[in-house]
């Protein structure tokens, strides 16, 4: 399939006006584990014009159970297996992969120009790390990040919450890795949320 008959299919799926925006757009996504690997997915499928994405680490065996990976990915950084599921699903977008650790002196290099960051980390100190870096130093991006995702409750417990003007918040809030399991499903929603926060404010649709 050549990129004009892609662009047209996009379009036919989402709306012209709509899929300019998307096509338009550039997302960062910190770290590429349950979170942002799906997150990265979906971004394709809608089109965004450019992800960045960012991780220092590589597919391990453990991954498998809830990150956008298979077996055959074990041992690969995860900046490069991701590209290459990225490429069979939307070959014509840019992606721009950083395969190392995130810290607050190369946030700004790594995210430039991104119009939403998805901080997708595991980690309290990463994420607060993420959020204060972002929020004080690029004054016109926005950042959605993922909090409570563990355990097997309901579905019907996870939100988004707009934490500050440029700040958006999804999960239960409460559960924690630290405390109970992570599983596939709840974390795939939580990435959904994301994903689906990212969409709407690209498509300037900022309030919940």
């Amino acid at each position: 399939m050549d990129k004009e008959h892609y662009y047209k299919i996009q379009e036919s799926r989402h709306g012209k006006d709509r899929q300019a925006l998307f096509h338009r757009a550039c997302v960062g996504i910190a770290g590429l584990g349950g979170l942002g690997s799906h997150v990265a997915v979906m971004l394709a499928r809608l089109g965004v014009g450019t992800l960045v994405l960012a991780d220092f680490d590589i597919v391990d065996e453990t991954n498998i159970h809830r990150q956008h990976y298979d077996l055959a990915d074990i041992g690969k950084p995860k900046t490069q297996a991701l590209h290459d599921q990225l490429m069979r699903i939307n070959p014509y977008a840019e992606y721009r992969l950083f395969q190392e650790k995130i810290v607050p002196g190369n946030v700004q290099k790594i995210f430039e120009g991104c119009t939403v960051v998805c901080e997708a980390f595991d980690r309290a100190d990463q994420k607060a790390m993420l959020a204060e870096t972002v929020l004080c130093t690029m004054p016109n991006t926005f950042l959605v990040g993922g909090n409570g995702m563990a355990d097997t409750k309901s579905a019907n417990l996870m939100h988004v919450q707009r934490a500050m003007k440029r700040y958006y918040v999804c999960g239960d809030g409460v559960s924690d890795v630290a405390d109970s399991c992570l599983f596939a499903p709840r974390v795939t929603l939580c990435a959904a949320m994301q994903a689906t926060q990212i969409m709407r404010l690209l498509l300037n649709e900022e309030t919940i």
